[in-house]
């Protein structure tokens, strides 16, 4: 189960994803970053009431997923991490905002699937994209969009030549069968994602 937190608030925020299922009955304790899963915050938001939120719906986390450091993306991180005694994931363990790496190829279980970190800078350095062939689902962060939107490259580390490059990397990782894309603003896009990553590509590549 995937459900935008985020979905409504009328403030600056990123969409923040509560992702949570119940673990295979094989699946090993809860030892590392790969068997934290269950229940996941991809991204915090900011300017509103997270915690209340994830509390509809569960009544703690398991970790938080970055998809990057900006402010949009972790400005609730520091409430998230009280309430729920909670630690953070993400690409670059020199930013105060994540304990734990999650490198490029590293994987880390969301709900009842795994995921595949995917470093994807352009955007920002720590950027990462989060990858389910099992499940068919894509966290795109700000590096995709719907409707080939994209991330923005005139902010502090961002670089449209390493953008398009990530771009590229994501439709040569993601299969025929991608069902969800997840994005970091605006609605996700559930109806033929690849195409939508595959006019990313076109459009980044327009000056």
């Amino acid at each position: 189960m995937i459900r935008n937190l985020a979905a409504g608030v009328q403030a600056f925020t990123s969409n923040a994803f509560l992702v949570s299922g119940e673990p295979r009955a094989d699946a090993p304790p809860v030892t590392d970053a790969g068997d934290h899963g269950r229940r996941v915050l991809v991204d915090a938001g900011s300017n509103f009431d997270v915690v209340g939120r994830v509390r509809e719906h569960v009544d703690g986390l398991d970790a938080v997923v970055l998809t990057h450091t900006h402010p949009d993306h972790v400005g609730n991180l520091a409430d998230v991490r009280e309430a729920f005694d909670v630690e953070t994931w993400g690409f670059d363990t020199d930013r105060d905002e994540v304990d734990h790496e999650l490198p490029d190829g590293g994987t880390v279980r969301m709900g009842s699937a795994e995921y595949e970190a995917l470093h994807t800078p352009g955007h920002k350095d720590d950027h990462l994209c989060l990858y389910s062939p099992g499940a068919g689902v894509l966290f795109a962060g700000d590096l995709i969009f719907g409707n080939g939107g994209f991330g923005r490259t005139d902010l502090a580390e961002g670089d449209r030549d390493a953008l398009i490059d990530s771009i590229d990397r994501v439709g040569e990782r993601v299969g025929e069968d991608l069902r969800e894309m997840h994005v970091g603003h605006g609605p996700s896009v559930l109806t033929d994602p690849r195409q939508d990553v595959e006019l990313a590509a076109r459009s980044a590549r327009m000056r």
